[in-house]
This record gives structure tokens, C-alpha cells and sequence, in this order.
């Protein structure tokens, strides 16, 4: 569907696998190594994961004994289970009701008592038909649901909000009735809501806590970043800022103002993504929305929400997904993102300012080269094998809203080997520093964000990719 001014490279590219990192983790590399290890007419292909034929599902409601079981499971605490919440755990493993799994696979994900867990798991492997280990069975459990694509059973939402508020009481405001999330696929990360104030950027929370009209320094002053650091660059009209992934990494969320706009930029370590939305553009009588990390997962992607009106957030695609925002249809707008290193952005842009040090906390974690270096950690269920999961992509949305996953390293090599990429419609795909950015005909950038394969092709399901060869 779409064309390659490629002609030179398919003899030039050499054959070696690509590397799951993006091309700003390498930035000493020459034209020419990048070249060599990309071989555009056979890029690595992702895995089709098999997760075993899908059980037969009810439909409407729940067996009057499967719904006595449930009411009694939940009928007092459940770190330490009583005589007839034990027997009730029995007769839901054994209900051939697969839609139970996902009550199950909530449990184990907050029950911190050994002896529950592992009478849930044991509940749950009679159910699903497969051995799920205490503990770290959750996640087995769970990506077998997504990829069975198993309903919630009735009133799953009240149920889902009774087992997570005993972690986090909190979150009730999240847990909405009113609301377009899919809760079968919303877990627990391990962490506490940030719902402090505007603009506490210092105060210490029990959270990920954001940073909120974050202090900056001049690219001269910022002695403390090396050339090869990743930045998540961005320029709104005509200024430019960096946010180095040392500080986003634990971070994760800032609200901040550039050229004028406000906005918020979520940064998710499990998905290696940066997205910047805008907050200034809402109706006159809509208060800016403040952005903050909820401590909750979907499908190993942050989910976002609002500090002003408790609204859930896509981070993907920029929507509220519940609260009286998702009763105004407020839907984002964004703003590209350029992933690429320190010393390229510098090049690039002299004049940007970059978050200061301290805003890290003393902490420089590498999450993608190491607890992440080996693919997600949370259960994202089965993946589109066009691409292995962790492969770096650049998203953008076409003029119709499809959605298009441009390969950034066979990119950079085609753009490295001095061919140019232009797209059917006439857009084309640049170099930015070290990585990559689309421009449309007029030479203005088209909103995109860099994610691992497996969050954009979750959260795009119809997603095309270049090249076009790929899968």
C-alpha cells in the first residue's frame, strides 16, 4: 500500500537481527552500522504464543450456586479465608464458568497471604483447565483470559472495586460506573495513586510522584547529562525542551507549559512510550486537567487520570475513558515526540532547555536495559507476531485515522543509507537527531510517539507497519 524510494538499499542493508533498543541507545554508531545490521526484506518476525483452545463461555447470568459461591467468597476479609469461603473457592473452580477466572486472577493479584493465594490458584487451575502457580501464576492466568478474550462475568465492575479498594482505598474514584474502560484488563502495578496537589512537585508520597511545572536548566548548564543519554524532545512553537529519560523514569508524568501551551507529558517505562497532550484547548468551563500516575495497569500500560475531575485517560490515544469528562467527550489533542540522544538534540536545537537533575531524585534507573530488557512484566495477553513485542515503532495516525507503526531502526538505516521514505499520501518520514519523525506535505510534523510493538499494536489493533513487507 505504501511505496519505498528504496532502491539502493535492499543491496547495500545487511543481514543481521535487529536490536530491541532504539537507535538513540547507540548514538556512536555510524551510518554505516546501522546500516549492516538492518536487512529490510527480512526484519525479525514477532511469535504467535499459544495459549491453548479457548474453553466454551455461559452466556447471561451466573448459575444461582456460582452466585452464592461468589457472595460468599466475598463475604468477609480475604487475606485469610474462612472454612466457607475455602468451599466456595471449590465450587468455582469447578463451575466451568471461565468468566470467574478474571474474579480469580484479581485475587491472586492483591492477596498478599500465601495460604489465599495458593487456594486461588489452586481454584483457578481447575477452572481454566492448566497449572497456575501461587503468586506468579497471575500473570499466566491473566494473559490466558485476554487472549481467550473471556467476558467479565455480570457485576464484574463491583466486584473488581471491592478487591482492589481493600489495597488501595483510594482508588475508588477510578473504579466508576461510569466508564468505557475495559476493567478485565486493568491490574495493579505495585504501586500507590498519586492524588497530591497541583503543583507539589517535592512533597514525598507513598507513589510515582509527577512533576508539575518542573524546573529547567540551559543546555550549557546541563553538565550533568551525557552525549549518549535518551531525551524525550519536543518543540511547540519554536521552543524547544528535553526530558531525559533518567528523570521520566521516575517520574513518569509531568504537567508542564512550553511556547506558550500547557500540557502533560506520561511516560510509561513498561511500554517505553512518551506522549505529550495538550491541556489548554478544553471548553471555557472545563478546568485544566492535572494528570497524575493512578498506580494501575492495563494491559502493561500506565493508566493515567485526572487530579481535577478523577476521569480515567487513554495515554495511547488521548480520550477520557470515565468521569464527567467521558460524559463531554473530551478527547486530547497531541504533539510529537522525538526520541533520540542528548548530544543529537543539542546538535539539532542549541537553544533548548532540559529538566535539572535533581527532579531524579538521586535515582538513575535504566528500566528498558534491565527489568524490562527481557519484554513486558505485566500480562498483556496474545500479540500481533508481525513484530517481536519490544521492537521500537513510531505511531502516527494517518488522515483517515488509520493507524501506521513505522519501524524505526529499518528507518534510520534507509535514511542512514540516503534514501528518502515518502508515504502514499505524500507525508514522509525524516531524521530527528537519532531517531525519527513524520513530516506531511507542507513540511509540518505529524503528531507520533515512539512505544514497543506490543503497546501500539494492542492499542491499534488495525494498525498497518512499514515497511510493508513486514508479517
Amino acid at each position: 500500500m505504501r511505496r519505498r524510494r528504496t532502491s539502493a538499499v535492499s543491496a547495500i542493508l545487511g543481514a543481521a537481527i535487529i536490536a530491541g533498543a532504539c537507535s538513540a541507545d547507540s548514538p556512536d554508531e555510524t551510518a554505516q552500522d546501522i546500516i549492516e545490521q538492518v536487512d529490510l526484506n527480512n526484519l525479525p518476525q514477532g511469535q504467535d504464543l499459544d495459549f491453548g483452545p479457548r474453553p466454551t463461555v455461559p452466556d447471561g447470568s451466573l448459575t444461582p450456586a456460582v452466585a452464592e459461591a461468589v457472595d460468599t467468597l466475598f463475604s468477609g476479609p480475604f487475606n485469610v479465608l474462612a472454612t466457607e469461603q475455602i468451599e466456595a473457592l471449590a465450587v468455582l473452580g469447578a463451575s466451568e464458568d471461565p468468566r470467574i477466572g478474571w474474579i480469580l486472577s484479581d485475587l491472586m493479584r492483591v492477596s498478599s497471604g500465601g495460604g489465599t493465594n495458593s487456594q486461588v490458584a489452586e481454584a483457578a487451575s481447575n477452572l481454566v483447565g492448566k497449572p497456575i502457580e501461587p503468586f506468579a501464576g497471575w500473570n499466566d492466568l491473566t494473559s490466558t483470559l485476554i487472549a481467550w478474550d473471556i467476558p467479565a462475568p455480570p457485576d464484574y465492575l463491583s466486584v473488581k472495586r471491592t478487591i482492589y479498594t481493600t489495597v488501595e482505598p483510594r482508588w475508588v474514584q477510578l473504579f466508576s460506573d461510569n466508564s468505557v474502560v475495559d476493567w478485565r484488563h486493568v491490574s495493579w502495578g505495585g504501586v500507590f495513586i498519586d492524588d497530591r496537589p497541583y503543583d507539589t512537585t517535592d512533597d514525598p508520597c507513598n507513589c510515582i510522584p509527577a512533576a508539575d511545572n518542573p524546573e529547567v536548566q540551559s543546555a550549557e548548564d546541563a553538565t550533568w547529562l551525557d552525549d549518549e543519554d535518551t531525551v524525550f524532545g519536543v518543540v511547540i512553537n519554536g521552543e524547544a525542551r528535553a526530558y531525559p529519560r533518567q528523570i521520566m523514569e521516575v517520574r513518569e508524568m509531568i504537567n508542564d507549559s512550553l511556547g506558550g501551551r500547557d500540557f502533560a507529558i506520561p511516560y510509561c517505562t513498561l511500554c517505553g512510550s512518551a506522549q505529550v497532550w495538550f491541556t489548554d484547548d478544553l471548553p471555557e468551563d472545563i478546568e485544566r486537567p492535572i494528570f497524575r500516575t493512578s498506580g494501575l495497569l492495563i494491559r502493561s500500560n500506565k493508566v493515567m487520570y485526572d487530579l481535577t475531575s478523577g476521569s480515567i485517560f487513554d495515554t495511547f490515544r488521548g480520550g477520557a475513558e470515565s468521569g464527567p469528562l467521558l460524559d463531554r467527550g473530551i478527547e486530547l489533542n497531541g504533539h510529537t515526540v522525538v526520541t533520540t540522544s542528548w548530544g543529537a538534540w543539542v546538535e539539532d536545537n542549541p537553544d533548548t532547555t532540559v529538566l535539572v537533575e535533581d527532579l531524579a531524585l538521586g535515582r538513575d534507573f535504566d528500566f528498558r536495559n534491565g527489568r524490562d530488557a527481557n519484554g513486558p512484566i505485566f500480562p498483556i495477553g496474545d500479540v500481533d507476531p508481525r513484530l517481536p513485542v519490544q521492537e521500537d515503532v513510531l505511531g502516527i495516525l494517518l488522515e483517515d485515522d488509520t493507524p501506521l507503526a513505522i519501524h524505526v531502526r529499518a528507518a534510520a538505516a534507509t535514511l542512514a543509507a540516503g534514501d528518502t521514505i515518502e508515504l502514499d499520501n505524500g507525508w514522509e518520514v525524516i531524521s530527528a537527531g537519532d531517531g525519527i519523525r513524520v513530516v506531511d506535505g507542507d513540511g509540518e510534523d505529524v503528531v507520533g510517539h515512539q512505544a514497543f510493538w506490543f503497546a501500539w499494536s494492542q492499542f491499534h489493533e488495525d494498525t498497518e507497519v512499514w515497511p510493508s513487507s513486514v508479517g
